[in-house]
C-alpha cells in the first residue's frame, strides 16, 4: 500500500490570518528577549510581548524609548516585524510561495484577496497582483528613505541619516509610528520637508494597495480618472474630506493652547500633521499629553475611523465609515437603497458594515471598562480626574493601531499592558476576522414566523 500523502490542515482564511499574526508575535517576542537586542538590561516578558505586538500590528505604542533602549540589532528586528505586519504575514508568505512555485492554493488565494481587499479587479492575475504590491511598497519606501535621508543629513552623518531615513520611511508607510527620536518628530515640527515626506508616506500607506494600484494605472495612462472603482473613489473622497476637517478643528481648539507662540507656518504644519497621523500612524509633532480634552476626544474619533481596507492602517476603516454615513442618510430620507456617487451599494455589504460597527464599539467599550478597572479601579472620581480620558485615548489608539499616547503607556500595569496587547491584535486582524474564528455557517432547517418590535 502506498504511504498516505501529507495533507495540510484545512484552515479557514480567518484562522490562517489570526494564526499567522499570532505566530509572528510569539517568534518576535522570543527573539526580542535575546541580550543583543538591548543596550542594557533585556526587557521583561510583558514588555517584550507588548513591543513586538505593537510592531507586528503596526501600532507604535511603546513602553521604552526605541532609539536608546534597543541596540542596532533590536531596532532592525523591530523594523522587520513592522514590515511584516504592514504587508500582512499571509501576503508575504504567499509572495514567497508564489516565487518558488508560480502558483497558489485556492485557500491562500482567498486569504491574499481578503487581506488586500478587492485588488482582484485591478490586475488580471494573482501573481501580477503580488508582484505589483511588493514593487509598489518597496518603491514608495525607498523614495521616502531618500527624501528623509537628505533631511536628516543636515544634522547627522550620512550613514546615520540613511539609517534614520530608512527606519522612519518604513515605519511611516506601514503606519506604525515607531521612531528613533525620543520626542517622536517634535523637533521637526516646523520642517516642511520632513513633515510632508512623513505625511505623504502615512497617507499612501493608509489608502490601501487596491487604491494605489488603480492610481498607478491612472498615472500610466492605462485607466482614466472617470473609471476609478467605487471603492477607490470613496476612499479618496473621504480622505480628502477628513484631513482638511481635522486640520481646521485642531486649529480651532488648540489656538489658545499648544499653538500659542508658534509662527503661522509652524501652526499650519502642526495642525495638518496631527490631522493626518491619527489615521493611523502614531507620529506626533507636539506633546499629545499637553492637548486639551476636546482635542483628545476629536483625535479619538479620527483614530476610530482609521484608514482604508486593505491598507497598513487599522480602525473601523474609512470606507466602512463612508458606507455607514450613506446608510444613515438613505434611511433618514426613507430610501431602502444605499447610494454613493450614483452607485448602489450591494445589500449584502450593509449587514457586514452594521455588524462591524457594533462589534467594534462593543469591544472597545468593554476594553475601556476593563482598562479603567485595571489602572484606577480603586480611585474615586475626584482622585482620578483627567485619568479617564487618558484611558479612553489609549484604548482607541491601540484598537486603531495608531500609537499616539498621552504618556500612559509606560506606566500601565501588567494587566493593563495585556489589555492593550489584545486591543492592538484585534485592531490589526479586524473584529470580523476574529468573530469568524468562532463561527461557522450552518444551514437552518426552518425559518421562524415574522413579527415586529417597536424601535426608537
Amino acid at each position: 500500500m502506498p504511504s498516505p500523502r501529507f495533507r495540510r490542515p484545512r484552515l479557514k482564511p480567518a484562522q490562517l490570518i489570526i494564526l499567522s499574526f499570532t505566530g509572528a508575535i510569539l517568534l518576535g517576542s522570543a527573539l526580542l528577549t535575546l541580550p543583543i537586542t538591548a543596550t542594557g538590561q533585556p526587557l521583561a516578558w510583558i514588555d517584550t510581548l507588548f513591543t513586538i505586538t505593537s510592531a507586528t500590528c503596526v501600532t507604535g505604542l511603546t513602553v521604552v524609548d526605541t532609539g536608546t533602549y534597543f541596540s542596532g540589532f533590536g531596532q532592525v528586528l523591530i523594523l522587520v516585524f513592522i514590515q511584516l505586519g504592514g504587508l500582512g504575514i499571509t501576503t508575504l508568505s504567499a509572495m514567497i510561495f508564489y516565487v518558488f512555485t508560480e502558483s497558489l492554493p485556492l485557500r491562500d488565494r482567498e486569504v491574499v484577496l481578503r487581506t488586500l481587499a478587492g485588488t482582484k479587479a485591478v490586475t488580471p492575475s494573482l501573481g501580477q497582483l503580488l508582484k505589483a504590491v511588493l514593487v509598489l511598497t518597496f518603491a514608495i519606501e525607498l523614495a521616502g528613505t531618500f527624501v528623509l535621508t537628505l533631511c536628516f543629513a543636515r544634522t547627522h552623518a550620512l550613514p546615520e541619516a540613511a539609517y534614520l531615513g530608512l527606519f522612519h520611511a518604513v515605519s511611516a508607510f506601514c503606519n506604525a509610528g515607531f521612531g528613533l527620536f525620543s520626542d517622536s518628530l517634535v523637533r521637526y515640527q516646523g520642517d516642511w520637508a520632513v513633515n510632508f515626506a512623513v505625511m505623504a508616506l502615512i497617507v499612501l500607506g493608509g489608502l490601501g494597495f487596491s487604491v494605489l494600484l488603480e492610481l498607478l494605472r491612472v498615472a500610466q495612462g492605462h485607466q482614466p480618472w472617470s473609471r476609478l472603482s467605487l471603492h477607490s473613489t470613496v476612499v479618496l473622497f473621504a480622505t480628502a474630506i477628513l484631513i482638511p476637517l481635522g486640520t481646521v478643528v485642531f486649529y480651532a481648539i488648540e489656538q489658545g493652547n499648544i499653538l500659542q507662540g508658534m509662527p503661522a507656518s509652524t501652526q499650519f504644519l502642526v495642525c495638518l500633521f496631527q490631522s493626518v497621523t491619527p489615521r493611523t500612524a502614531g507620529f506626533n509633532t507636539v506633546d499629545i499629553g499637553q492637548l486639551t480634552d476636546p482635542t483628545l476626544f476629536f483625535l479619538t474619533m479620527l483614530m476610530f475611523i482609521g484608514g482604508a481596507s486593505g491598507s497598513c492602517a487599522g480602525g473601523l476603516k474609512v470606507n466602512t465609515f463612508a458606507v455607514l454615513v450613506a446608510l444613515t442618510w438613505s434611511r433618514l430620507h426613507g430610501r431602502n437603497d444605499v447610494e454613493i456617487f450614483e452607485r448602489r451599494i450591494s445589500p449584502f455589504a450593509i449587514p457586514r458594515v452594521i455588524t462591524l460597527v457594533i462589534l467594534s464599539v462593543c469591544f472597545v467599550t468593554a476594553m475601556v471598562l476593563l482598562l479603567s478597572l485595571a489602572e484606577q479601579g480603586s480611585l474615586s472620581h475626584q482622585e482620578s480626574r483627567g485619568a479617564f480620558i487618558e484611558v479612553v485615548f489609549e484604548a482607541f489608539s491601540a484598537f486603531g493601531t495608531v500609537g499616539l499616547s498621552t504618556g500612559l503607556t509606560p506606566h500601565l500595569s501588567t494587566l493593563g499592558k495585556l489589555l492593550i496587547v489584545l486591543l492592538m491584535f484585534v485592531g490589526r486582524v479586524g473584529p470580523l476576522t476574529l468573530a469568524a474564528l468562532f463561527t461557522e455557517r450552518k444551514r437552518r432547517p426552518l425559518r421562524y414566523p415574522e413579527e415586529n418590535v417597536l424601535v426608537g
